[in-house]
């Protein structure tokens, strides 16, 4: 699984991406050209009994957005 640390992403841009709701689409613009979406929510790939209700909501968005980014790339 490919993985992006929002730590290294200009503040803006991590900002867009941990605060989206589930759901709500984040367009990828390159050029003028949508080249990938990708859409808040809870990650799909990992059972509910997998899922760590003590972990920070900071860190669980972090994780959706590397399974999000990693699909994306997939695609492209």
């Amino acid at each position: 699984m490919k993985r992006i640390d929002l730590d290294d992403l200009p503040p803006k841009l991590a900002a867009v991406l941990t605060s989206a709701e589930p759901g709500e689409e984040v367009l990828l613009v390159q050029g003028g050209a949508v080249v990938g979406r990708l859409t808040g929510g809870a990650r799909e790939s990992a059972p509910a009994s997998q899922a760590d209700p003590d972990q920070p909501a900071e860190e669980r968005a972090k994780e959706i957005f590397e399974v999000f980014r990693s699909s994306i790339e997939d695609e492209f």
